[in-house]
Parts: structure tokens; C-alpha cells; sequence
């Protein structure tokens, strides 16, 4: 057969599917970064491994973009305050301007029942962070670590045998009730001396002040309230009410009825902090009470300068804990010219790497040059 009446035979494509497959691309911008991952050739080095994140996609490329954030973060703390960005009238040690960036911390109760305790207990130890928002459990589980331990059990282990046995589930942590009673035990004392000194001197508590006097009065250096207290760095908890230690000053109105938590007092110290600022960062682990409590704050300063969430909500339902960071630019809790990243992670996994690449070489390279 001739060659023309062969290729008059032949099945085209149609132009349709080669035109949607084949479309022509326009160039990207030359500095857009080229998808790259670690290169095993050169051993294990964790360090190099985490630096790769950044351009490996997905989350990893989240991960590596909170890095820089909280870096920002800490570059810009290291600017020493001058006579005009210091605040030398502020009496309030809390509220008192202590670096360049005041850096808010959030997390929910669950960080401190894990093994993140320890992390965020380096943090605040060592003056990384000037203010904390958390739940009730948040600080009672700080304090119940400091009395009896919390042990590593299952996810799948049954409720109801559990609740025979005595002994109470968060995930797959177990913690028996007697370290309750014994927070109970340890606890109900000093909520009698906080009443004393309220009808007798006048004394105002407010949440960060009753929390305050718990670190003082634990005096264990394993606990991030102690830290909090010894350094003056706040934690503010609006819901300090929500948890086991709600469950003690229950019981200790029947006893002792009266005494007074004022959570206003709170509110003001926290937004001040945040009004007085030069600059504010915000690193939030979870959502609910301690993201929205952080970024409002915020919102009286027209937003946060530096932001890192970290969460594993989605924004598909309305709620706060899983909205994005451009949500809050809306409301003006974050700079409209701000560069926030939101990671989608259990914070236990990814925290202590983002520690390890940020504040945790931070404060070793201060010391090194000291």
C-alpha cells in the first residue's frame, strides 16, 4: 500500500484531548523553589533533614515556613530595647516590656499531659516566651506531674474497665485518680490561705495570680508553673475553672464558701501586654479558648506581627480552632502584611522539631557568645 493512503488510514487523536493534554505552560518566576528532598548519600544528619523540609511539599513545606516564622520571631527579640522602646513607668512585672518581641504561647491541656511538658518547660525556663495562655488542665496537670506520675497506655483501651479500675484516659495516656486526690491533698490548703488573704488583706485573684502562687508553693523544677512563677512570665487561663482544679474549689466552697476569681483583672493584663508591645509573636498549639484568647488579644494591637498555628482542625466547619491565619487578618488579630503559617500536625510530632530549629538553637547560640 502507498505510503499517502497509509497515513490516510491511521486513528488520529482528537484535537480536543490533545489540546487539553498537551496545553502549553507559561513560565513560573524564576525564583520559584524546585521540589527537592534529603539526600540520604550524605548520612544521617538531622539537622540537614529538617533544613530540607522546607521544600519538600505538603506539610513538610509548612513545617519548614513556620521555622522562619518563629526565626522572625526571635530576630527581631534580639533587638535590644532602647530608652524610647522600653517601658521604665510600667509597674506591673507581668506587663512590663522585657525584649523587642513579646512572644504569646498557647497550648491546650493535652500538650502538658504529654511529653511536650518538658519542651515547653524549656522554653519558659530559659525566658524564651513572656506570656502563656492554657486551659485548666493545662496547669492542674502540670502540678499533678510534679506530685504522681502520668503513664503511656492505648488508644483502644476499654472506658468502662478503666473506669472500674479507677484510672482515667486522655487518648493514650493514663493517669490513676489517686493523683487527683492527692492534687486535692496538696491544693486544698493553699485555696484556704488564698481565701484568708482575700477577706484579710484585700487580696484580688485573679486566674494568673492564683497560678502564680501554685508555682511558687510547688517548688519543683520539673514544672512550667514553677519556671513561670520564678521568671514573671503570666499564665493567663479565662477557664481555669474547666478542670480538676474547678473541681477543688467546688469542694472548697462547701467547705470554706467565698472566695472570688476575677478573670476581668486577667483580660486587661493580657491585652495590655499585647496594646504596649513593639512587636508580638504568637505560636499557638490547639485551638479553642487559648488561640482566640491569644489572637484578640492581639486584635488591640491591630494584629500579631508573627504567627505560627498549629492544629489539626479544619476551617470546613466555622470554629476558630480550625480557621486559617488569613481569618484572622479579617478580623485584624494578624498584620494585613504578615506572613503566618498554619501547621497541620499533632504538635507532639512536629513541636520539639520546631523547637529544636528555632528557639532551642537560639538560646544555645546566645550562650555560646556570652
Amino acid at each position: 500500500m502507498e505510503r499517502s493512503k497509509i497515513e490516510k488510514t491511521k486513528i488520529l487523536a482528537p484535537d480536543v484531548a490533545v489540546s487539553a493534554v498537551l496545553q502549553p505552560s507559561q513560565e513560573l518566576p524564576a525564583e520559584t523553589p524546585i521540589v527537592t528532598g534529603y539526600d540520604w548519600e550524605h548520612g544521617t544528619d538531622y539537622n540537614k533533614i529538617l533544613e530540607s523540609y522546607i521544600h519538600s511539599g505538603f506539610q513538610a513545606t509548612s513545617f519548614g515556613k513556620a521555622v522562619e516564622e518563629i526565626n522572625k520571631m526571635l530576630k527581631t527579640r534580639a533587638v535590644a530595647l532602647t530608652e524610647e522602646t522600653c517601658d521604665p513607668y510600667e509597674e506591673d512585672v507581668f506587663i512590663k516590656k522585657k525584649t523587642n518581641c513579646t512572644i504569646f504561647l498557647g497550648f491546650t491541656s493535652n500538650m502538658i499531659s504529654s511529653g511536650l511538658r518538658d519542651t515547653i518547660r524549656f522554653l519558659v525556663k530559659n525566658k524564651l516566651v513572656d506570656c502563656i495562655v492554657t486551659t485548666a488542665g493545662g496547669v492542674e496537670e502540670d502540678f499533678i506531674k510534679c506530685l504522681a506520675p502520668t503513664y503511656v497506655g492505648d488508644f483502644n483501651l476499654s472506658g468502662k474497665s478503666l473506669r472500674l479500675r479507677g484510672i482515667n484516659r486522655i487518648g493514650n495516656l493514663l493517669v490513676p485518680n489517686d493523683n487527683y486526690c492527692k492534687f486535692e491533698e496538696w491544693v486544698t490548703p493553699l485555696l484556704d490561705e488564698m481565701l484568708l488573704e482575700q477577706t484579710r488583706d484585700g487580696m484580688v485573684w485573679s486566674p494568673s495570680r492564683i497560678i502564680a502562687r501554685l508555682g511558687e508553693r510547688i517548688n519543683d523544677e520539673s514544672s512550667v508553673c514553677y519556671w513561670a512563677w520564678r521568671n514573671n512570665i503570666p499564665i493567663f487561663s479565662p477557664a481555669l475553672t474547666d478542670g480538676s482544679l474547678g473541681d477543688m474549689m467546688y469542694f472548697h466552697s462547701y467547705k470554706r464558701p467565698g472566695l472570688i476569681i476575677d478573670i476581668l483583672g486577667d483580660l486587661r493584663r493580657l491585652n495590655t501586654m499585647a496594646v504596649k508591645a513593639n512587636n508580638t509573636g504568637m505560636v499557638i498549639l490547639g485551638g479553642g479558648v487559648v488561640k482566640h484568647h491569644i489572637c484578640n488579644a492581639n486584635l488591640m494591637r491591630n494584629g500579631a506581627d508573627f504567627s505560627v498555628y498549629v492544629n489539626t482542625a479544619s476551617e470546613f466547619d466555622g470554629s476558630d480552632a480550625g480557621a486559617r491565619p488569613d481569618e484572622a487578618i479579617s478580623w485584624g488579630k494578624i498584620r494585613a502584611n504578615a506572613t503566618p503559617v498554619k501547621l497541620y500536625a499533632d504538635a507532639t510530632l512536629v513541636f520539639p522539631l520546631l523547637v529544636a530549629q528555632t528557639f532551642a538553637k537560639y538560646h544555645f547560640s546566645n550562650k555560646k557568645n556570652v
